[in-house]
This record gives structure tokens, C-alpha cells and sequence, in this order.
């Protein structure tokens, strides 16, 4: 199974390393996560091809043909360059429109003020990964229920797998015992590392803990982990990303994502 996107293709080795289940099906590929249903992103179709007229219906219609039971719907393009097609029809029939810009580095620079306050060390207790949860909790960009709560459970579960099957590391910076941002760095054993849910507590922000923490993590990448290429996707709006480019990282592909959330 071919996958052009890296942003993508480092998507489904983490996916696939956690217990995700892929089909292909020619036109796309059907992503599922049988553990974790209400993971938009470990449950989506990844089409080949951007959207022609008249594809948004059609695509809709093979989403709830391969995912009966969903709530969510998730689309992708696995393209490079942005090019979305009739994008008209996708938000004319709600669908929300994610640009992600993927990011590479082979080298890194440190950061212009870095936090030299707090103890930097990878996660390893059960109460490391539980305030893990409730930090993706604290800082999730939506309302948090149950089935958000469960979600974010599971999806710690997955991460947690991979680090202790070797698969990557989680770093943290703390504030004595108190987990203030956090990160994952995950290899593909062939120079490939792809960073995962960078996150910082609102009370934390601003003090230099995510730069600091991605800037020891791609030395620890580049260095021990055996890394040749560090891969990182961020939102194109949001002020992280500056944060990265300051750090080495430069714009490589744009990955493209599709959603309509629950009625």
C-alpha cells in the first residue's frame, strides 16, 4: 500500500503500530481502530484522489457504507500540495476543513529563551500517564464528556503501548511532580521520527516549556534515537508553529483532513 503524504504515512505506521487495521480499497483506503470507535482519525477513509463535483455525496455515502455505526465522519487526501478540489461542496454540506502544514528537520537549533526551570525527564509511572490524561484533557480544543474522556483514555492506552513496546519515547516537563507539557516521539526504525500531541497546561503557557521540550526531544531523536529526519504537523494558525520554525523545523507538505462531527 503506497501512501504519498508523509504526514500520512507516518499517520497509519503509528496506527497500524497500536493495532489499527487498513484495507485498501483502490479508490481508498479504509482506516479502522476497532479499540478506540471514537477516534475520528483512526477511523476515516483516506482517498487517492482530490474532490471532483459531485464526490462529497458520493464520498459521504461510502464513509457510512464502510462505518455503519459512526457518529463522526473523516475524510483525507493523501496529496502533498493542498489541492482539494470542489471544496464548495464539502463546506456547503458542513464539513469541517483542516490545512495542516507537515514539518522536517534534520538538524535542530536551540531555542532563543529556553525554561531552564523546570526538570525535563520521560514519563514512565502510572501517575505520569494519568496526569498525562488529564492534561489532554485540560487543553482539548472541545467540550469534554464522557465519550471525550473515553476516547483520550484509550487513545494514552495506544501511546502508552508503543513506548513500552519501544516504539518511542514521552517526554515531560514537570514542576516538582506536576506534569506541566508533555510530548511523544515515535521512530519507524529506518530514520523516520514523528512527534505526537505537543501540549502545554494554560496555566504553564508562555514560560518556553514546549520549546524547550521539542528542542530536547529532536537532539534526543537526531542523537540517540537514531533518527535522520524529524517530522512534525502542525495547524498553520496557531502560534506553535512559530515556535517550531524557530527550532530548525521548515514547511514541507500540506496534509489535508475532513470532518463532520456527531448530529
Amino acid at each position: 500500500m503506497e501512501i504519498t503524504s508523509l504526514g500520512y504515512r507516518t499517520d497509519l505506521l503509528l496506527l497500524e503500530l497500536s493495532g489499527s487495521v487498513f484495507h485498501d480499497a483502490g479508490e481508498y483506503v479504509v482506516v479502522r481502530t476497532p479499540d478506540n470507535p471514537g477516534f475520528w482519525w483512526g477511523n476515516f477513509l483516506l482517498y487517492r484522489t482530490p474532490f471532483a463535483p459531485g464526490d462529497t455525496k458520493t464520498r459521504l455515502d461510502s464513509f457510512h457504507q464502510e462505518f455503519p455505526a459512526a457518529k463522526h465522519v473523516a475524510l483525507g487526501i493523501d496529496s502533498v500540495d493542498g489541492q482539494i478540489g470542489a471544496e464548495d461542496e464539502l463546506t456547503a454540506a458542513g464539513f469541517t476543513v483542516e490545512r495542516s502544514v507537515v514539518m522536517t528537520a534534520s538538524e535542530v537549533v536551540p531555542p532563543g529563551r529556553p525554561n531552564e526551570e523546570s526538570t525535563y525527564r520521560l514519563l514512565g509511572s502510572d501517575d505520569d500517564w494519568e496526569q498525562l490524561v488529564q492534561l489532554s484533557l485540560a487543553t482539548a480544543d472541545m467540550t469534554v464528556d464522557e465519550g471525550y474522556e473515553q476516547f483520550t483514555r484509550r487513545k494514552l492506552v495506544a501511546n502508552r503501548g508503543l513506548v513500552e513496546a519501544g516504539h518511542g519515547k514521552w517526554f515531560g516537563a514537570f514542576d516538582g511532580g506536576r506534569l506541566q507539557s508533555s510530548l511523544g516521539l515515535m521512530f519507524d526504525g529506518k530514520g523516520l521520527a514523528r512527534f505526537q500531541t505537543v501540549q502545554t497546561a494554560p496555566e504553564d503557557r508562555g514560560r518556553g516549556l514546549a520549546s524547550t521540550l521539542v528542542h530536547r526531544a529532536s537532539t534526543y531523536g537526531l542523537t540517540d534515537g537514531g533518527a535522520r529526519t524529524l517530522v512534525m504537523v502542525a495547524d498553520p494558525e496557531y502560534l506553535a508553529i512559530r515556535i517550531y520554525r524557530a527550532l530548525g523545523f521548515t514547511d514541507s507538505e500540506t496534509q489535508l483532513q475532513f470532518s463532520l462531527p456527531p448530529a
